[in-house]
Parts: C-alpha cells; sequence; structure tokens
C-alpha cells in the first residue's frame, strides 16, 4: 500500500459545543441557589445587565424587532441580534456528544432531537464556570434523606408505604427526629393513620437504628430492642428519663425493680447508645427548599399551574448607559465592546426566559400524569418514566432530566421534588401498568405464604403473578426477588429445613 498525501470529502453532522451551549445546559438544570449566583455574576461583569421588575422584563430590549412575540423567537434571529457563529439544539442528548476531542466541537448522532433551539452570543459573560458542573450538583457526601431512601424501597412492604415513608424521610431533623405529626403527615398526604404509623416504622427499621424517633425515649428504645436487651427494667428507665437527669437515682431504681449491680449495666448500656444518630450525615438543611412551580386547584375542577414569581429571574437590558457609549463619538473598540456585552445580554434573557419556560411546560404534564395523586392522594400515585413526559412534550428525555433536578413544586399536600413523581413500574392486563414496588410486594407475599413442602420456584411466582394480570418473565421475577433480599427456592428450601418445617 503506497504512503501520500491525499484529499478524502466525507460527509459528518457535529455539533459545535461554544461556551455558551454549555452555560445553557447548566442553566438548565441548575437550582435556584445557582441561578441566583450566576445572575449576580452577570451583573457584575456585564453594566448593560441590571435587575428590574416583572413589568419591565416584558419590555423589547434595544435592537430587537417589535413585531415579533418573544415566544416565537427563532434560533436564526436569536442569532443574527447576538452575533454568535453558529447554532446547536439545546434539547440534545448530551452522552451522544464525543467528549475527547479537544477542538471545540462535539459529533452527535444524526437523530438527535431538537425541539427548542437557541443561539450563541459570541463572548458571552462569564459567572457559569465558578459553579459546579452537572455531575457535581450532587453533594459531595450523602445525607440522611439519601441514606434512608436507598433502603425504605427494600423494606416497604406496597409502594403506597413506601411513598409515606420516603416523605417522612424527608420531614426528619439533622439528628434523625420526626417532628412533625403523624396526623399532620396523614392529613396532607390523603392517608389514613394506620398506613402513616406503618410508614414510621419502615423509617425505624432502617439504618443507623433510632432513626425516625419522636423524642430520645423513643429512639433509646428502638437501639435497645434492636440490641435484645429492651426487658420491662430498661423500658421503665427510658420512660423516666427525666429522674436520670434530675439524678434522683434511688427512686429510678425502686421503679426499675433492680439492685445496683443491675442498675449500673443499665447505665453503661444506655451510654453505649448514640443519643442523635442522624448527626453521623451530611447536614439537610443547609438551604431553604423555595419552589419553582405553584399548583392550586380552580373552581372548574382544573389546575391553576405558575412559577414561583420569588424565584424568577429579573433582567433588562440598562437602555440609557446603551446608548450613552455608543452615541457619536464612539471609537471601534467600544463599539465593539458594546456589541458584545449587548449580545451577552441578550443571549442570557433569552435563556433564562427559556429555562422558565421548559420548567413550566414540564411541570403541567406531571401534573396531567399524577392528576389522582394531587385529587385523593398518594392511593393513586401512577408508574412515571422520564420518557413517557418527553414524549408528551415533545422533548428529549435528558432534557426531562435536567428540569426535573432540584426543582420543587408546591401544592396542598405539601411540597416536592419533581423527581419525586417519578416511579418505574411494569406492564398489567388492565393497561395503566403495576408499580416495581408494589410486584416486590406482591412476589414477597407471595413467599411469606408458601407452603414450607412446596417451595415456590421463580417460574411458578412469574407464573402466579401472570394469572394476576402481571406480564413478568421468569428473570424478571428473579431480579426483583433479589432485590428485596429473599433466597432462591433452594436456599429458602434449606433454611425452612433447618428451622424444623
Amino acid at each position: 500500500m503506497a504512503l501520500g498525501p491525499r484529499l478524502d470529502l466525507r460527509q459528518s453532522q457535529q455539533l459545535v459545543m461554544t461556551p455558551q451551549l454549555q452555560q445553557a445546559i447548566k442553566l438548565l438544570a441548575a437550582s435556584n441557589l445557582e441561578i441566583e449566583m450566576f445572575i449576580g455574576d452577570a451583573l457584575e461583569s456585564n453594566p448593560l445587565l441590571e435587575a428590574g421588575s416583572v413589568a419591565a422584563d416584558n419590555e423589547t430590549p434595544p435592537g430587537e424587532p417589535d413585531d415579533i412575540p418573544r415566544e416565537e423567537f427563532t434560533a436564526d434571529q436569536l442569532m443574527e441580534q447576538a452575533q454568535g457563529e453558529s447554532e446547536a439544539p439545546l434539547d440534545i442528548d448530551v452522552s451522544a456528544i464525543d467528549r475527547d476531542r479537544d477542538t471545540g466541537e462535539a459529533s452527535i448522532g444524526a437523530g438527535g432531537p431538537s425541539e427548542a433551539e437557541w443561539g450563541s452570543a459570541g463572548g458571552a459573560s462569564g459567572g457559569m464556570d465558578d459553579l459546579p458542573g452537572i455531575e457535581a450538583t450532587k453533594a459531595a457526601e450523602l445525607t440522611l434523606a439519601e441514606h434512608l431512601d436507598a433502603q425504605i424501597g427494600g423494606i416497604a412492604t406496597n409502594p403506597h408505604e413506601e411513598f409515606v415513608a420516603r416523605h417522612i424521610a424527608g420531614l426528619l431533623d439533622d439528628a434523625g427526629y420526626l417532628t412533625a405529626s403523624l396526623r399532620d403527615v396523614a392529613y396532607d398526604l390523603g392517608v389514613d393513620m394506620d398506613c402513616t404509623e406503618d410508614a414510621l416504622e419502615v423509617v425505624q427499621m432502617c439504618d443507623p437504628t433510632g432513626i425516625g424517633a419522636r423524642d430520645l425515649g423513643e429512639c433509646l428504645a428502638l437501639q435497645a430492642k434492636d440490641a435484645d436487651r429492651y426487658d420491662p427494667a430498661m423500658a421503665t428507665m427510658l420512660a423516666n428519663l427525666e429522674l436520670l437527669g434530675k439524678g434522683d437515682v434511688p427512686r429510678l431504681k425502686r421503679l426499675c425493680k433492680v439492685d445496683d449491680e443491675d442498675f449500673a449495666d443499665m447505665l453503661r448500656e444506655l451510654r453505649e447508645y448514640d443519643p442523635k444518630p442522624g448527626l453521623a450525615f451530611a447536614s439537610s438543611t443547609s438551604e431553604a427548599v423555595v419552589p419553582d412551580v405553584l399548583l392550586g386547584a380552580k373552581d372548574d375542577g382544573g389546575w391553576d399551574i405558575a412559577l414561583n414569581q420569588d424565584t424568577l429571574p429579573r433582567l433588562i437590558v440598562n437602555r440609557d448607559y446603551y446608548i450613552e457609549l455608543g452615541g457619536e463619538g464612539a471609537d471601534e473598540e467600544t463599539q465593539g465592546w458594546l456589541k458584545e456585552k449587548l449580545a451577552d445580554a441578550h443571549w442570557l434573557i433569552r435563556a433564562l426566559d427559556q429555562r422558565q419556560r421548559t420548567i413550566l411546560k414540564t411541570a403541567a404534564e406531571i401534573v396531567k400524569q399524577q392528576d389522582g395523586f394531587f385529587r385523593r392522594g398518594v392511593s393513586e400515585l401512577r408508574p412515571l418514566t422520564l420518557r413517557e413526559v418527553a414524549e408528551q412534550i415533545d422533548m428529549h428525555e435528558s432534557t426531562v432530566s435536567r428540569v426535573t433536578s432540584n426543582k420543587y413544586l408546591h401544592c396542598d399536600r405539601g411540597t416536592f421534588e419533581l423527581k419525586y413523581f417519578f416511579t418505574s413500574g411494569v406492564a398489567s392486563s388492565d393497561g395503566e401498568g403495576a408499580s416495581s414496588e408494589a410486584i416486590k410486594a406482591r412476589i414477597k407475599a407471595l413467599i411469606d405464604a408458601e407452603d414450607p413442602k412446596k417451595v415456590l420456584s421463580d417460574q411458578k411466582l412469574a407464573d402466579l403473578l401472570n394469572e394476576e394480570g402481571f406480564g413478568l418473565a421468569r428473570r424478571t421475577v428473579a431480579k426483583y426477588r433479589e432485590a428485596i433480599g429473599i433466597g432462591s427456592s433452594a436456599e429458602r428450601r434449606r433454611a425452612k429445613k433447618l428451622a424444623g418445617f
């Protein structure tokens, strides 16, 4: 094969990942605090930007045609105003981008969807570089809520109980105590007290022991039960901790009906317990949760969905400063600087506006899909995936994932992260689908009720579930069984044989 120079023609599609497009993607996934920080940096670096009122936001910035509605701007029009060099869709699958290249360009497949296109402004103002990337938005340390969230799914017996348990886990303070009333929790979620109490028991079964207690006595009692030391004497001591605090040892010994040696052993045991088990995890109260979306019921039976005006960034272009600096006598360098800053201002205002409308559009579809939950409570929560919402609003699944991260919705039942309403499920005969957690609970119930002499195999479990209307394969049943920590049929048969069944 001869070696030598030659010319080749190749046709390919590429996405120019400009700094502006990268910032736009980060803005979509950013929380309220990150947006506030970014806007603060933009206001400092761009003198043409200033904070304004909501009414001022609706005015047309200088240089924009008045006859084009704000919602109808195309990428070409934005690019023309911003003096950009290329256009690229924001609604893309970032995982398809070739990140190994360092040329500033990235390859993307031909099938990438582009529901909304934004242009890039040359030399957009900095600020997002100081913020953590999308991959770094997760807390560096594990919070108590995250730790409990990973355990609840394997303990709860049904999806309703799991949902309430996750809600209770989110209400715990940094020490791991539940300060809210169970009656208030039941009212907010639209469930009965029995379901709420069962959900609290699920939380209290999680590691570390003592989590979910409502007072110090209950916290220590949970740890004593776990250590198999919760006898009548210990129960009496934990019910009279105020006497121990006062130093009234003689009276406490009389109540517990123990001698000095037993009392000393009880105190030694008590000192080994952790009165604040939640402090071993990162604090979850570092910042207050401010809802991005507000949901209220309308008189006609519909829903009133609106963005929280307190979280909306209000930016306008400083017209007076632009005219003053760009008037007669301005040199070429000043004109170029003004053009760059004006392009930055246009891009940022458009990017923030698009972000808010995308959040509202996604939240509206979530409310539509989970209408039963908002009307009747957790019993009506249905399986929902990111793909379903993405298909309905004609966006990419990765875009919906970014929009629902660190965004919160407030309704009569409380404040929930948008991610909260996405639950996995499997197909069922009624066409509505069933939650995966409900399937796990049914598998557990069938195994608990099985005859020790006729242990159910995975195939038999699959057959029984299919008779109930769930289309499950044997391998799927095995996956769910392993997820809830139940052994195979052979392992269960040996265990029951050893137990004397």
